[in-house]
């Protein structure tokens, strides 16, 4: 894992032992947590129009900013609880969707690979 998630993902573990959180941080409850988080996120685009989306406020994108890195967070949590190398599970995915999406058939579509 790349050192600054490694690095993250330590300053994490410390936070939640210092507070005695760890005996919370079952893989289910991390999961639901993440799901909140990822609502959480998405409510700040909900009615939107696309151009609005792509072009929000500094405040704006500082609150997303504050979302997402909940996001990262929790997930981080859930890997490290899982021993799931997240870069390397990253890498993997990203290789099996190109494979999936091969840029001849993919090219310009938003179809589902199942369709192209």
């Amino acid at each position: 894992m790349n050192s600054d998630l490694q690095s993250l993902t330590q300053a994490l573990r410390d936070f939640a032992k210092v507070r005695e959180w760890e005996q919370f941080h079952s893989p289910k409850n991390l999961a639901s947590a993440l799901t909140v988080e990822t609502s959480e996120l998405l409510e700040h685009f909900q009615w939107l129009t696309d151009d609005q989306s792509r072009n929000l406020s500094i405040d704006k994108k500082a609150e997303v900013g504050a979302e997402a890195a909940d996001v990262l967070l929790y997930l981080l949590q859930l890997c490290d609880k899982l021993e799931i190398d997240l870069m390397e599970a990253a890498r993997t995915k990203l290789a099996v969707n190109a494979e999936k999406y091969p840029v001849a058939r993919a090219l310009g579509s938003s179809k589902k690979y199942t369709e192209i």
